[in-house]
């Protein structure tokens, strides 16, 4: 029996590839409509994203073959769907944080930061979080964690050497890095003869006490690297795949909205958010694992400047074999910095951008987007070289010289591009399609429309209960992919702004906390050892408690003046909301300004 069970659990994936497709047939069979065809292909394609049973990009190519099939779209325009503005968007962001790794550029600003910020508890832990949340706002956040972890654990180990010499040697603790836990002197262990002996940290219980202080910190700065990564990649549009599907989705379902979410609108809107969610993420981590006793974890009070030296010498040492700035280190922050100020100046709303003076259309909105920007630079990038004016030695011709290589060469795109993503995101705006022409959005939205009665500020803490909870379990991007469709609609159903719904559910699909499986970083950190899905759970649980907290807390406040939140948007309405909205606006559920 026990066989027969190890069979079957080695074939699962087969099984579920072969029988799922089988088991929901009675929806299509039954209901022969459009709206069930769509609902069966949604289904399906979330059943398979959540089991993993294909992988993630196989399963997002089913729209292409199941929606003709079905009569819903036409297999041309569901194609389309596959390479948007905003797929562009992701290649040229990700173009240019590969020249970014390439290059190490990354390594040294985390290197500088940690050097100013010191190797105290308290800021040690601030300062890899500060790191790897500015990191995760431009390059992917399972590179960052990948960096930064072991960078962590080299500190970590620094400082657990000195720690246990001082104390072999003088008997001593490190008052800088001990826990708030009973002192080792004060304890004592009973002899064969009665007598007592005080525990020393040389004695086993102090090794023991010490190996536990030791195992704490290294979750505490484990976790702290892995949730500031997922944390940092809200703040940007780029910073997470889930942000650009928010966009693609917008985009898709509301053509005529104006670029509403574009890089400088979401990022007054995401920042601010990421900060507060950081600090206390920083706070909750501490007193989880130093304790409550903040003046000792800062350190102070205490001479602890020879025993710190030694760690912070790793970090020196590192630092130092980075060597000075290179030519092409000094050209991709010149080139990164233009990036980012063109992206903020575009078209960022509550003034002219300079695509609005330069290149407008007939509307006075900018003919290029935030995609056109990453991409001219990207190209920049490939036509630079990294090193000027000189020339080097061909290695496989000696005798030769040859021009030195461009900033980046494909040969490293195509290593590091994470291809699989752009798939992800086309089969999300190809559901979109086809729910919008099938008909099942507007189903879907009359389905939802006695929620109108519900406060809105609590129908957007609901939903990005679920969506937490709901993305701990799947990819993030799946999780977007599935939702956002149908709170567009539900919005749309209830007359309210769909970015009310839409904005803070797709950053509660970032806050994948509990798990080892739930995001890359995790599971990174995971790998290293030293943490128990308990351990992970236990932080985790409070954190995606204050995540959604603090995003509901956003969604209130500063973003409806930025996104217009007040009323139901003229660029949301569609034949049948027009009529039905419009008397209702001024009894709208909104939060007042």
């Amino acid at each position: 029996m026990a066989t027969c069970w190890q069979a079957l659990w080695a074939y699962r994936s087969y099984l579920i590839v072969f029988l799922l497709p089988i088991l929901l047939l009675p929806l299509p069979i039954l209901i022969p409509s459009k709206e069930a065809y769509c609902a069966y292909t949604i289904i399906l394609m979330a059943l398979f994203w959540c089991t993993e049973a294909l992988p993630l990009a196989v399963t997002a190519l089913f729209p292409i073959v199941l929606f003709p099939m079905m009569g819903i779209v036409d297999a041309s325009e569901v194609a389309i769907e596959y390479l948007k503005d905003t797929n562009v968007l992701f290649v040229g962001g990700l173009l240019v944080a590969i020249a970014v790794e390439h290059w190490n550029l990354h390594k040294r600003i985390a290197l500088r930061v940690l050097l100013i910020v010191g190797v105290r508890p308290a800021l040690l832990i601030l300062g890899f979080m500060l790191v790897t949340a500015f990191l995760s706002m431009w390059i992917s956040n399972t590179a960052t964690s990948a960096m930064m972890v072991p960078i962590a654990h080299a500190v970590l180990d620094q400082l657990h050497s000195i720690q246990d010499s001082g104390d072999v040697e003088e008997g001593s603790n490190n008052p800088t890095f001990e826990l708030q836990e009973p002192s080792p002197q004060k304890e004592v262990t009973k002899l064969e003869n009665g007598k007592s002996l005080p525990v020393t940290s040389a004695s086993p219980e102090g090794r023991t006490h010490h190996s536990q202080e030791h195992l704490r910190i290294s979750q505490c700065l484990s976790l702290c690297v892995c949730y500031s990564a997922s944390i940092g990649g809200i703040a940007t549009l780029t910073g997470t795949t889930p942000n650009l599907v928010l966009q693609g989705q917008v985009n898709s379902l509301f053509p005529e909205n104006g670029n509403v979410v574009n890089f400088a609108s979401w990022f007054s809107f995401a920042f601010p958010t990421m900060i507060i969610l950081l600090l206390l993420a920083w706070l909750w981590l501490q007193v989880l694992f130093l304790g409550f006793n903040f003046r000792k974890n800062f350190g102070f009070g205490e001479n602890t400047k020879e025993r710190q030296q030694a760690a912070y010498g790793v970090i020196q040492t590192e630092h130092r074999l980075l060597g000075p700035m290179t030519f092409a280190e000094k050209a991709v922050s010149i080139l990164f910095v233009i990036l980012v100020l063109l992206w903020f100046t575009r078209e960022p709303g509550f003034f002219l951008g300079w695509g609005n003076v330069a290149f407008p259309n007939a509307k006075g909105e900018s003919m290029l987007s935030d995609g056109t920007v990453a991409i001219f630079i990207s190209i920049i990038m490939f036509i630079m070289p990294s090193k000027f004016p000189g020339l080097t030695q061909d290695p496989e011709n000696p005798g030769k010289l040859k021009a030195p290589p461009a900033l980046l060469d494909w040969k490293t795109v195509n290593q590091r591009m994470p291809w699989n993503i752009m798939l992800l995101l086309g089969g999300g705006y190809a559901l979109a399609k086809g729910s919008e022409r099938s008909g099942l959005s507007e189903w879907l939205g009359n389905k939802l429309t006695p929620l109108k009665s519900v406060p809105s500020p609590a129908i957007a803490f609901i939903l990005c209960l679920i969506v937490a909870t709901f993305t701990e379990c799947t990819s993030n991007v799946a999780t977007t992919t599935i939702f956002l469709p149908i709170l567009a609609s539900m919005a749309q159903a209830i007359c309210l702004h769909p970015l009310y719904v839409m904005l803070p559910c797709t950053l509660a699909a970032s806050l994948a906390f509990m798990l080892p499986v739930a995001t890359p970083p995790n599971a990174i950190v995971f790998s290293f050892g030293g943490l128990r899905v308990l351990d992970m759970a236990r932080a985790g649980f409070l954190l995606n408690i204050i995540g959604v907290l603090v995003i509901t807390l956003a969604i209130n406040s500063w973003s409806i003046p930025i996104f217009n939140l007040y009323s139901f948007p003229s660029w949301a309405q569609s034949t049948n909301t027009t009529a039905r909205c419009l008397p209702s606006l001024a009894n709208t559920t909104m939060p007042s300004p």
